[in-house]
């Protein structure tokens, strides 16, 4: 989901759909009560780090070898 598409989301008003039965005024307002609050604790949990921490594995690895430079031929010790 793109940041537009989640700003469109965001200011659409909450439905909710009944399937059975014929909840009370209390029983829906403590329904919406307790879905917000689960999906505000989720929301926040699920925010990423800002900089991902670099394991040891990466921190001791050497850079690549830069490739063999071909010009100088098989006999680099001609002095």
């Amino acid at each position: 989901m793109s940041a537009a598409q989640a700003d469109a989301a965001a200011d659409e008003p909450l439905r909710i759909e009944v399937v059975r039965g014929t909840p009370t005024d209390e029983e829906l307002a403590a329904l919406i009560a307790v879905v917000s609050e689960e999906y505000s604790s989720q929301e926040a949990a699920a925010t990423a780090a800002d900089e991902p921490s670099r394991s040891a594995w990466d921190l001791t690895a050497r850079s690549l070898r830069e490739p063999l430079r071909r010009e100088f031929g098989w006999g680099g010790f001609a002095g």
